[in-house]
This record gives C-alpha cells, structure tokens and sequence, in this order.
C-alpha cells in the first residue's frame, strides 16, 4: 500500500487532481467529505458543534448552516482552534476506518485541506501540494463557489501560507493555468512517479542509485529536512536520532542526487524491528549491504542495516547504525570534517571524480570501491581534526 497526502489552499484546484488520481484507480479519501459526513444531522459532531457555536449554526431542518458556522469560526483564532478540535479527531478516525477498508495493494490518495496546518506531512511516503496564487483562488471562489470577497479572503488568510507548504512538499503542482493543464501534470505524476513507487514498495525494490556526480543543489538541505521529519515520525522513540550525512550534507559540494540519511539506534535487533515500518514509509531494506568497511577486522563495529528509498523521484539512502560504534560515529563527523576542511574537500571531489568514471562501468559497487583507499585515510584524518577542534557529534 501506497499512502500520499494531496493538499493545497482553498481554491487552488486540488479536487481535479484527486479525480485525476480516481480514474486511475487510486482510492481517494477526501477530507471535505468525510468532514461534512461527520457533522450531519444525527451525528455526534453537530452536537459538539452546537454546543460550541449555539444552535445560530443550524437550518431549519437541522442540518449544519455552514456560511453561519464559518462567519463565526474564521473571524477568530480561537474559535477556529475549537472548530478543529472538535472536527478533526472524528474525520481522522473516519478516515482511519477506509483506509482500513481497502486492499494491500491499493494506492490511497488522502485528500486533506489542512495537511500542513495539522502536521500530518511526514506522516505520508509523498506528499503533494496544489498551489495557484491568492489572487487566482479568491477569484475561484467567487465564481465557482459564490462566497463574499471577505469571506474567501478569510478562509485564504486562516490557512497555511505558501512557503509553510512548500517546506513539505514533496511535489509542487502550479495551477495558475487551465483544469485540463492541471490534470495532465496530474496525470504524468501518477504514471511517471505513483504508480512505480507503488510497485517497487510492493515488490520490496529500492530505486537504483545514480552514480553520477550534478552540481550541488541547495535545495538539499531542504529536501533532507522532508524526508528527517517522515523518519522521526517512522521510528518514533526507537530512533536514538536522526541525521542528515553523506555528500549531500556539505554545503557547496557536487555530488550523486541521493539523500543520505542515518538513524541511529540502540541495537540492531532495534534495527531489524523497524524494516516493516521503513517499507510502508517508502524504504525497502537491501539484505545484501550489512555493513560498511567489508575489509575491516572488527566487523561487529561496523554492521548496520541498510535500506533506499523506493520513490523514482527522490533517491535516498537510509543508515541503521548503532549508537556508538566507529561507523555511527564517522558519518556524523565526516561531513562535519569536510565542511570545515576546505583542502579535504577538494580531495575527496576528486576522488569521487575517479569513483564516476569507474560506476560508468562497474555501477554503484565499482563506484564505492574506488573511494575506500582515501576514505581509509580519511578516517584517521577527520578523528584528527575532532581532536584539534573538540568536535563531538
């Protein structure tokens, strides 16, 4: 199972990339829905709401005034909070219910308006975000929904702004154009993107990893903070921490397009309990890389467990190592040597130089292969350059 969380503000035009998503076969579980489901007539949500709000917020038949209730709730921060409190908790149990409803194989595509505000990104192996400008959704909304100008400015303005989505998006869909534009983006994601990253989870398959240096991106960091926050949540209390490292943490350094991460645990057996939730979070585990220097004489102190991503977009490795041991130690200190070492640097981009033309051949073996020679000196070096500086991870 796939879970992807679909998300942008009020007007931006996330209901055609969801019915995209539907008439490929994705299940979509839309968070409007169920959160008008969960307030009708009868349920114990329009009675919170009452409560709440008073009984100003209803029709004369009973049903929820939702003009009424918004006049009320988006006038104030506080009364939008209560709103949440009381519709959130039910639509995240409906929600739970569906999704439970539906088969290991399937691809669920949660809708949710208020993805980032509630925090739920890193709960998803992808998120993505529906973006079009402010001025083009209030001019949505009063066309297509037939809201006052006030009004949909307040509901624009109560949402998350766009840098707070662009910091969890893991795709950025620009809606400024046409619906059918906006559904041919839709649909070359799900063909392109989803549906592989579907079939590599079923199939416990990583994507390969590149073995060609690109100039560094600073959207790295960025990018590493995404895929931190959905291990912390993956791992929970059994991750010790978790941490950005390898090439890609450098600032300024050209290197593979492959996120590095490392999750430090207590123990492998600790490791070993995390493999199924690594898959559902998108990281099948390689049962072949076990640990990290094959020649070493101690190799108890230098196992781990080893896992990548499976998403075709966003190449990552994740490494499982044990508090402690020299391995967990050095891929803390080595991009913390290497930034503050600029000759060090220089060196180790001309390895890596070296270790591209020979992956050209021999692929990712061959490419590591070359750089273990330096890498070996490098090791003495960097603890060298701790001792000097005082640095600790």
């Amino acid at each position: 199972m796939l879970r992807i969380g679909l998300t942008g503000g009020i007007g931006a035009g996330k209901s055609t990339v969801a019915a995209t998503f539907a008439e490929c076969g994705g299940i979509v579980v839309d968070g409007d829905v169920i959160a008008r489901e969960v307030v009708e007539p009868g349920t114990e949500g329009l009675a919170a709401l009452v409560e709440a709000f008073g009984p100003g917020i209803l029709l004369e038949d009973g049903a929820l005034d939702r003009p009424a209730l918004a006049a009320i709730a988006f006038s104030d921060d506080d009364k939008r909070a209560t709103l949440n409190g009381i519709v959130h908790p039910l639509v995240a149990r409906r929600r739970s219910e569906l999704i439970a409803m539906a088969g290991e194989d399937a691809i669920i595509v949660e809708d949710i308006p208020l993805l980032v505000e509630s925090q739920m990104a890193p709960m998803f192996p992808l998120v993505i975000v529906v973006h079009a400008d402010i001025e083009t959704r209030v001019a949505r909304l009063l066309r297509y929904r037939g809201m006052a100008e006030t009004d949909a400015r307040a509901r624009v303005a109560a949402q998350a702004t766009e840098p707070q989505r662009r910091a969890v998006a893991d795709v950025w869909l620009d809606n400024s154009g046409d619906p059918d534009g906006l559904a041919a983006q839709a649909l070359r994601l799900w063909q392109q993107r989803i549906v592989p990253f579907a079939d590599n989870i079923a199939a416990r398959r990583p994507v390969p990893s590149p073995t060609t240096l690109v100039p560094a991106d600073s959207t790295w960091p960025d990018q590493a903070q995404r895929i931190l926050a959905r291990l912390r949540t993956c791992c929970g209390h059994r991750a010790i921490r978790v941490d950005h490292i390898g090439s890609t943490a450098v600032p300024g350094l050209d290197a593979k397009n492959v996120i590095d991460v490392q999750v430090t645990v207590e123990s492998l057996a600790v490791a070993d309990e995390l493999a199924e939730d690594l898959l559902a979070a998108g990281y099948p585990r390689i049962e072949s890389i076990t640990t990290d220097v094959a020649h070493t004489s101690d190799l108890p102190l230098w196992e781990k467990r080893f896992h990548a991503s499976a998403d075709p977009g966003r190449p990552t490795n994740v490494h499982l190592r044990v508090d402690g041991r020299p391995n967990q130690q050095f891929a803390l200190l080595f991009p913390a040597w290497l930034a503050a070492d600029a000759d060090a640097r220089a060196e180790y981009l001309a390895v890596k130089r070296e270790a591209e033309r020979a992956g050209a051949d021999g692929g990712i073996a061959a490419y590591a292969d070359a750089k273990e020679p330096w890498l070996d000196g490098a090791y003495r070096r960097a603890w060298a350059w701790a001792d000097d500086t005082g640095w600790r991870p």
